[in-house]
């Protein structure tokens, strides 16, 4: 009776092996603990075109023309088996033979069979050339816009400093004082969105704006191309509180016109007297305010026909668009009008 000789460990661990890697569809390599390669998926030798010859038996870091001899992936590989550790995406681009420049992710980890006591590294990789490519396209595209909105933002300020120029400048020029006043209005309008628009660039569409920050910087502005030896002071007092970008144009362009009015009313002949921007927030609202120590108003719009122009119908119309409410209210001295919001369920 002839007796065939029983199957060895390391042709069971070979077997197992061979059986892993060829239901994987990634490429995938086994090396035992010298780093040589004992087995490699079908998936491999396509990928990289390289055949079983040129591969088995050797080291990794001697395939091919020396694609994967990297001193720090070397390094980590060595520490994978004896210290339990795992290599996850480990990037590597190169030009390899037959296939071209290529970016690879390696990841690797022990594998350990109990049957026989033996230790492999399991090394799997993945070509992410064509996804780094999209990735540098898309880095590059958002590039280009962040470029394009700069521009776009620099001209929309640039036509709007030129048009409330030639506004002021044909005020000058009238002879009808009603005509004169309608320029001068006009010029203001268009000074307010140009500030706007400053504050505002180059945030995106939707994001959170801390409103302290965005009216800290509204009112400086506003204080230096509107008061000039004026003796009124303009500042904020505003808690914590967010709104968003969208919003806050509105927002904006109601302060704006609510410290037009104040400037306008509240200090005849040159009085001196100050200006205070606040703002609330909580989880349900958010209330802008602009109070100032001036002659007062009465207690509603209607009984103050003298604040019923056109700044106060365009913070009436802003507030309607908003869902808010407006309340004006006489102060001891001066006058505050608030501007109340609900917040978005």
């Amino acid at each position: 009776m002839v007796v065939e000789n029983p199957v060895t460990s390391a042709e069971q661990s070979r077997s197992l092996d061979e059986a892993i890697v060829d239901t994987v569809r990634e490429p995938l390599i086994v090396l035992d603990d010298a780093m040589r390669v004992v087995v490699a998926s079908r998936s491999f030798y396509r990928a990289f075109e390289v055949t079983q010859e040129e591969t088995e038996g050797r080291h990794l870091h001697e395939l091919g023309t020396g694609q994967w001899d990297n001193p720090a992936l070397r390094e980590l590989l060595a520490q994978v088996i004896p210290q339990h550790t795992t290599i996850e995406e480990f990037e590597i681009e190169h030009d390899f033979p037959m296939i071209g420049r290529r970016t690879m992710l390696l990841n690797a980890r022990k594998v350990f069979y109990e049957g026989n006591n033996s230790t492999s590294l399991l090394v799997a990789i993945e070509d992410v050339t064509a996804r780094r490519t999209l990735e540098r396209e898309k880095d590059e595209l958002l590039r280009q816009k962040d470029l394009l909105l700069q521009e776009m933002s620099h001209r929309i300020n640039n036509s709007l400093q030129i048009i409330a120029s030639i506004l002021l400048l044909k005020a000058h020029t009238v002879q009808s004082e009603d005509t004169r006043r309608h320029l001068q209005d006009a010029h203001e309008r268009v000074m307010a969105v140009a500030t706007i628009q400053e504050q505002l660039h180059p945030t995106p569409f939707g994001a959170q704006i801390d409103a302290r920050k965005y009216l800290t910087r509204l009112c400086e502005s506003l204080a230096s191309s509107m008061i000039s030896d004026q003796p009124i002071s303009l500042g904020v007092e505003a808690g914590e509180g967010t709104t968003t970008s969208e919003e806050a144009v509105s927002m904006g362009l109601i302060a704006t016109e609510l410290v037009i009015n104040a400037l306008k009313h509240g200090f005849p002949g040159g009085a001196k007297g100050k200006i205070v921007v606040g703002f609330e927030s909580t989880t349900g609202a958010w209330r802008l305010s602009v109070s100032d120590d001036g002659v007062g108003i009465g207690t509603t719009l209607a009984e103050a026909p003298a604040r019923t122009g056109l700044g106060t119908s365009i913070v009436e119309a802003l507030t309607r668009q908003l869902g808010g409410r407006v309340a004006t209210s006489a102060e001891s001295p001066g006058t505050t009008v608030s501007v109340t919001v609900p917040r978005a369920a």
